[in-house]
């Protein structure tokens, strides 16, 4: 089956958060999470939305102004589905979530090569459709720690969604030194990661670009040792700058205010 991990990441994922919720009361579906505005419920209803917007489902007609958090079309889509389970038990929800994500799993398996490889629309615009199925496990597994978070349950064992989620937020960083930074030619950044996706990033901007290198010839204008778990907490935009650079963990050499602007520019998620 074509890119079989994409949808095993995903099966997993979907099945830890209804595992966690599934002996939940209904009172720990209204606990606050990560997410500005979003309680338990809410988060579950963001994702039985988006994959109902993926089987054709309309979008329902969204009450009253948008909140402050939201910021683009997708923001829109996603507080619509949000509201119109407001007032829906959240076993309901539970529910309603499981049986579309055996749907959408049931469908990925059945999809040719040549199916995911084609380019389409996607929230980061159009992308082939492998990708735009990572971001879902990107989103899910997100989600799955916002939940663990606000139950107040948090658990070591992330799953095959981790590597995804640590892949997709390093593979943003030359965009985040070069362009949301704006660090001249020459600027060198080190990223040491500490954990289960333990990982050395090497980047050098030149011509106004920033690439993987091997090596530095001096010591890096910037290097920043950090456990996974800040990184991408950081990069999710789940905890603030200041929190992730002044956390006892997290370790900063070379221009400090250069590292400032590389924890408020870090945020790179939707």
């Amino acid at each position: 089956m074509a890119y079989e991990w994409i949808t095993d990441a995903l099966e997993e994922t979907w099945a830890a958060i209804d595992k966690l919720l599934r002996p939940q009361p209904e009172a720990a579906y209204a606990a606050p999470t990560p997410c500005s505005g979003w309680d338990v419920r809410d988060v579950v209803s963001h994702l039985l939305g988006f994959q109902l917007l993926l089987e054709g489902v309309r979008v329902p007609e969204f009450e009253g102004p948008f909140p402050e958090h939201v910021h683009n079309t997708i923001g829109e889509i996603n507080e619509a589905f949000v509201q119109s389970r407001r007032d829906t038990p959240g076993r309901e929800v539970l529910d309603e979530f499981r049986d579309v994500a055996q749907r959408s799993l049931s469908w990925l398996r059945l999809l040719s090569q040549e199916e995911w490889d084609k380019v389409g629309w996607s929230p980061e615009g159009d992308r082939p459709y492998h990708r735009f199925q990572e971001t879902r496990v990107l989103d899910s597994w997100i989600h799955l720690q916002d939940v663990r978070d606000a139950l107040l349950q948090p658990e070591d064992d992330h799953g095959a969604g981790e590597e995804i989620v640590v892949n997709r937020f390093e593979s943003s960083l030359p965009y985040v030194l070069a362009k949301k930074m704006g660090s001249p030619d020459g600027t060198t950044l080190q990223v040491n990661l500490s954990g289960r996706q333990a990982r050395t990033i090497m980047l050098e901007v030149r011509e106004g670009r920033a690439g993987a290198v091997t090596s530095f010839s001096r010591p890096a204008t910037l290097e920043i040792s950090t456990p996974v778990a800040l990184f991408w907490r950081r990069s999710a935009g789940r905890i603030s700058a200041e929190a992730f650079l002044r956390a006892s963990s997290t370790n900063v050499r070379g221009d400090r205010s250069l590292g400032e602007s590389f924890a408020v520019n870090l945020n790179i998620m939707i």
